[in-house]
C-alpha cells in the first residue's frame, strides 16, 4: 500500500526538513517487506492566497485516484501508536492501494474537505505548525511501521 503525505506548504532545508525525509526514509526500507510504502510527498502551495478552500482544490488535485483520504485535525480521532499501526495494516489488508495523508496550512483545512475525508486524525489536542505536524506523521508512519514488524523501536 503506498502511502501519501499531501501537505500546504513547502519545507525548505532545515531540520523539519532532514527529520522528515529520515523517517520517510526509514519508514520506507521497514514498510517494504511489511506491504507498506513507499511514502510520497506532494506538496501544494496556493501563490494566489485564496484561503483553505483553494488550499483544498490544489489538493484535492494531488490525491490518487481511488485513494483513501486520511486528514489530519485537531477535531479527529486520538489514536495511540499501536493503534495507529492497526490502523494502516487494516487499511492494507483490505486492499486500500493508496492512503492520503492531508495536511492543511496556517489556516487548517477546508471544511468541506476535510468532511470528504475517510478519516481524520488528531496528533493531540494541541494545534502544531504544519512543519512539525508532518515530522511528527511521518515518524508515526515510521512507529507503525516497526510496530507492525516486531523491531523494539517502539517501547511500551
Amino acid at each position: 500500500m503506498r502511502l501519501h503525505l499531501c501537505v500546504v506548504g513547502r519545507l525548505r532545508k532545515g531540520p523539519e526538513k532532514t527529520l522528515v525525509d529520515d523517517y520517510l526514509d526509514r519508514a520506507g526500507k521497514t514498510g517494504r517487506g511489511l506491504g507498506l510504502g513507499p511514502v510520497n510527498v506532494t506538496e501544494v502551495e496556493d501563490k494566489k492566497g485564496g484561503g483553505a478552500a483553494s488550499e483544498a482544490a490544489l489538493l484535492s488535485a494531488a490525491l490518487p485516484k481511488g485513494a483513501l483520504l486520511c486528514c489530519l485535525d485537531e477535531r479527529g480521532a486520538r489514536l495511540s501508536s499501536p493503534q495507529f499501526a492497526d490502523l494502516l495494516a487494516k487499511w492494507r489488508d483490505t486492499g486500500r492501494q493508496d492512503v492520503v495523508f492531508a495536511i492543511g496550512g496556517a489556516d487548517g483545512l477546508d471544511h468541506a474537505f476535510r468532511d470528504s475525508a475517510d478519516a481524520t486524525l488528531s496528533l493531540g489536542e494541541m494545534v502544531w505548525p504544519h512543519m512539525l505536524a508532518r515530522v511528527m506523521l511521518a515518524e508515526q508512519i515510521y512507529r507503525a511501521a516497526t510496530i507492525l514488524a516486531g523491531t523494539p523501536y517502539h517501547r511500551t
